[in-house]
């Protein structure tokens, strides 16, 4: 994107950009799942992690920052939903350590912004 180029408020958020940046990881990995998991473990977590910065961006939108802090608070929810999932991949031995603790890492980051972005709009 041109630097020139109009952005949208969330377009301009770390925690957005990072959470964009993890759906690839996320479905980098899930696209080494079983097949028979297409439709199932890996859509969901997929969807979760998608999840995650569509309702930073959402959010963003709104006229007000209680609502912007409903959404980031789903966002928040989503991210613990990847992590479950993730769980549950390394469980079924789809992910290896390494992977759970990539997601983790980026989780943890990840929730970590997006609670401080939530304080920051009720202080405002």
């Amino acid at each position: 994107m041109n630097s020139n180029d109009y952005q949208f408020g969330f377009e301009k958020l770390i925690v957005w950009k990072e959470a964009r940046e993890f759906i690839q990881i996320i479905y980098d990995m899930t696209d080494k799942f079983p097949e028979k998991e297409k439709f199932g473990l890996s859509s969901q977590i997929q969807r979760a992690a998608v999840s995650i910065a569509a309702n930073i961006a959402e959010g963003s939108s709104r006229f007000s920052r209680k609502d912007f802090a409903r959404y980031l608070q789903i966002s928040y929810g989503s991210s613990m939903e990847v992590l479950s999932h993730a769980y549950v991949a390394f469980d079924r031995k789809y992910i290896s350590t390494d992977d759970l603790k990539t997601v983790c890492e980026n989780v943890r980051r990840i929730s970590f912004k997006i609670n401080s972005l939530s304080k920051s709009l009720a202080l405002k």
